[in-house]
């Protein structure tokens, strides 16, 4: 199982947008794959999930996080290869994990906690909350959105990866995110 969490040597420059639900990461993902010309990873669980709902009108439960991550990390694997300079990925298996510990007690997998913590990205983009909230299926945390964009700075300071917080509307975003990321490509010729 462990190979099945660990990612591929690549040469592109991976960027993760990372954050509480409905913040617009998907948005986001998408439009600077469309910039860059690249392809971006969608978030696995998201199809999963929204199936187990359909399908049996269940939600998560700790027996999905490794198919999720397995998932992902499949995802991330294949497509990059295809990308071009820049790999934008709408999550990782280290989001996998707060939502791990926030929905059970604390508590992940440690397989899944090892390679959220080995895998490595250029930069994580974290969404802030100063979007409105969307409902959906899924989405579940309306009222804890500070609870949860604590939760996943305190992830990235915790293991010192390297974050930027992306405040403001989309357009402010995309701007901001482009610029990062062409200083990234400026100073990390991969």
């Amino acid at each position: 199982m462990e190979k099945e969490l660990s990612q591929v040597k690549s040469n592109c420059i991976k960027v993760v947008l990372f954050g509480p639900e409905s913040t617009g990461k998907t948005t986001l993902s998408r439009q600077l794959a469309r910039h860059y010309n690249s392809v971006w990873v969608r978030e696995f669980a998201r199809q999963y999930l929204q199936n187990k709902w359909n399908n049996q009108r269940k939600t998560c439960e700790p027996s999905d996080l490794i198919p999720i991550a397995r998932g992902q990390i499949k995802l991330e694997n294949e497509l990059a290869s295809k990308a071009n300079k820049v790999l934008i990925c709408d999550t990782d298996l280290l989001e996998t994990k707060v939502y791990s510990e926030a929905y059970y007690i604390g508590s992940c997998d440690p397989t899944l906690e090892k390679y959220a913590i080995e895998n490595s990205y250029d930069l994580y983009l974290l969404t802030y909350i100063d979007i409105p909230w969307e409902a959906d299926d899924l989405r579940d945390k309306p009222k804890q959105r500070e609870e949860m964009f604590n939760a996943f700075e305190s992830e990235l300071k915790k293991y010192n990866k390297p974050y930027v917080i992306l405040k403001g509307d989309k357009e402010t975003r995309l701007k901001e995110a482009i610029n990062l990321i062409d200083k990234l490509i400026i100073n990390n010729p991969k």
